[in-house]
């Protein structure tokens, strides 16, 4: 014990550290000084709050160490994982932006000390090489969505949302902690790369197979992979739609990273294959069919779904498969540089997009529901919103020259990529590419009710806050940008990998 850097230990968590003491700034500046004031003032003043937080904590970063690793990896920081809390950090700014114009709950300091409390979650998830600090702050992280999920007190289906994602997420979670805990059985250790270094001498033998299934089952939950997607479209549909934007953007990020992480780590020398008829035990095979399930589920069951809600939570199933193509990427040494930068890349781009698109939705909403139909004439109503969602869903479709374009391109090539004279996952990006196709038709049907079908008679310009328009054009710019210029992100995610040491 005395060997150990307490003081390099607090440097490291620093970040961690100062949001979560902007979560109890926020707590005691809500119900120790604004208690009596107006909510839309409660509102102003817990997001700057929260933001100043979030912007301190990025702003600190600069000056942790480029690499570092304390207490056997749970806390393991080089310029990968630090680029990954950034974009954590923004996702969460921009969903407190979105929040502003929120009524759904008058519990405003719980309700962004909560939001925080996630955030650091996803930090120490990102930052950790231990089976069992990630486990914690996977938990961290699902505890406090679970509670955001049910923030609505007036709405039964929040209420219901939440219990139905608070079940699932407690059986996921069993299946995790009994996977980690073979793990542990047949390796002795809880750092992923002392792990592998274990099974590397046992090979695929049964208990080993079974916490590599359990393991998946765990992380399939929480990145709403098919077969394990039950409960995304009821938490989207019925948790507050900032809450929902969270959930699609920052928890899935953070997951994946992890997902990947242990996948590399803690799995090395366990790929197996998932080429066409040359398929061989591993994990590769494994994520292979979840790629194609999430893919088939995810953009078929949209085309059927008559709220944006529900359709956007069958959209990010079939994203978590084109997801799942970069996590594959990672499984060969040539192509793992290329497959990890293209997985950062989509995440963020992704996770953004997302953000964006359940903005407009949220300020639809307030005067209706999220219905297609409360859709018509949105851009006679509101022409800014209109404009914005139009970018996004050309971007989630993957249309050029939007992010989401790009993201899909690098993401498919990657896992293209293979040795001369095989195939490799070629035939999985084929399957990838035909449903990206399938999926334009969803996203066009909500474009042709902004921009084709005339608004219901007597309809009323729609309220549209300032804040709120400007977070969804900065959203909407990055997104154009990030696919014109995508050097920017890719650029430092290129640096930051070739010296993580993947």
């Amino acid at each position: 014990m005395n060997g150990i850097d307490y003081l390099g230990l607090l440097k490291l968590a620093t970040p961690e550290t100062i949001i979560v003491m902007a979560a109890m700034a926020v707590l005691f500046v809500d119900l120790g000084i604004m208690r009596g004031e107006p909510l839309p003032n409660r509102l102003r003043i817990g997001a700057a709050v929260t933001i100043l937080g979030c912007v301190i904590a990025m702003l600190w970063m600069v000056n942790v160490p480029a690499h570092a690793r304390v207490l056997g990896g749970m806390m393991a920081v080089d310029p990968l994982t630090q680029l990954v809390k950034g974009i954590l950090l923004v996702m969460t700014i921009f969903t407190v932006l979105i929040s502003l114009g929120a009524t759904f709950t008058e519990h405003v300091g719980e309700y962004f000390a909560l939001l925080l409390l996630a955030t650091v979650g996803m930090m120490f998830m990102a930052s950790s090489e231990d089976i069992l600090m990630i486990f914690v702050s996977l938990e961290l992280t699902s505890l406090s969505l679970y509670i955001l999920t049910a923030f609505d007190k007036r709405s039964r289906e929040s209420a219901e949302a939440a219990l139905k994602y608070f079940l699932f997420g407690g059986v996921a979670a069993a299946f995790l902690l009994f996977g980690l805990s073979l793990l542990y059985g047949v390796s002795g250790d809880t750092n992923l790369i002392r792990i592998a270094s274990s099974l590397g001498t046992k090979g695929l033998d049964p208990v080993v197979l079974v916490a590599l299934v359990m393991t998946v089952i765990g992380f399939g939950f929480k990145i709403a992979a098919a077969p394990f997607h039950l409960w995304a479209p009821d938490t989207y549909q019925g948790a507050p739609i900032p809450c929902a934007a969270f959930i699609a953007s920052g928890s899935k990020v953070a997951s994946f990273f992890v997902f990947g992480k242990v996948l590399v780590l803690g799995f090395a020398g366990l790929e197996g294959s998932g080429a066409w008829h040359q398929f061989l035990p591993g994990w590769t095979p494994v994520l292979a069919a979840l790629a194609a399930a999430s893919m088939l589920i995810g953009n078929l069951a949209a085309i059927a779904q008559r709220g944006v809600k529900r359709l956007l939570a069958y959209s990010a199933i079939a994203h978590a498969g084109y997801m799942l193509l970069g996590v594959l990427a990672l499984s060969q040494p040539t192509t793992r540089h290329h497959g990890m930068a293209a997985l950062v890349y989509y995440l963020a781009t992704y996770g953004l997009t997302t953000i964006g698109a359940f903005g407009v939705v949220a300020i639809v909403a307030r005067q209706g529901d999220d219905n297609l139909s409360s859709f018509a004439g949105l851009s006679r109503r509101a022409p800014v919103p209109a404009f914005c969602l139009m970018i996004f869903m050309l971007s989630l479709a993957g249309i050029p020259p939007l992010a989401g374009f790009f993201g899909k391109f690098y993401l498919f090539a990657a896992a293209a990529e293979a040795p001369p004279g095989v195939l490799g996952l070629l035939w999985l990006v084929i399957f990838a590419i035909a449903m990206s196709a399938v999926s334009l038709y969803y996203y066009l049907q909500v474009l042709k009710q902004a921009y084709v079908v005339a608004p219901a008679e007597g309809a009323a310009p729609l309220e549209t806050p300032v804040v709120g328009i400007a977070a969804l054009v900065a959203l909407a710019a990055g997104v154009v940008l990030l696919g014109c210029a995508p050097n920017w992100l890719l650029g430092p995610l290129a640096r930051a990998i070739a010296t993580a040491g993947l």
